[in-house]
């Protein structure tokens, strides 16, 4: 599995190693039109969403994930999302998508290990190539 994400500057950095954990929903909204006349629930599928969670372990180096990550506050009140491709067993996953946290969380071993939520930012469907 590969993952790369658009640092400040719009370049995509592989972030994977530095990535212990991560998840990602594609939900898609869902509305209630069951009429008067109906014993069964009926419902319309509407707009699909992107959702990518990812934790790892602190990294400084130069295009590693805190210099990927650290300037996300700018990016997200300017409502600028990043690319973000993940790769897996040859199919990738990828979309503009606006990280809205970058927070740290240091343990008592001494670990410090980040999370960092990010939500479909374009409008763009997403979809596996």
């Amino acid at each position: 599995m590969t993952v790369s994400v658009d640092d400040s500057a719009g370049t995509p950095a592989a972030i994977g190693n530095d990535i212990t954990s991560c998840s990602w929903t594609m939900p898609s909204a869902v509305q209630d039109v069951t009429g008067l006349t109906s014993s069964g629930m009926e419902r319309l599928l509407l707009l699909a969403d992107l959702t990518f969670t990812f934790t790892g372990v602190f990294n400084d180096a130069a295009s590693l994930s805190f210099a990927v990550f650290k300037n996300y506050r700018t990016l997200a009140a300017s409502q600028v999302g990043r690319t973000t491709t993940l790769v897996h067993s040859g199919q990738t996953l990828a979309d503009e998508i606006l990280y809205s946290d970058f927070s740290h969380n240091r343990g008592q071993d001494g670990s410090l290990v980040w999370t960092a939520p990010g939500s479909l930012a374009d409008g763009g469907v997403p979809a596996w190539a």
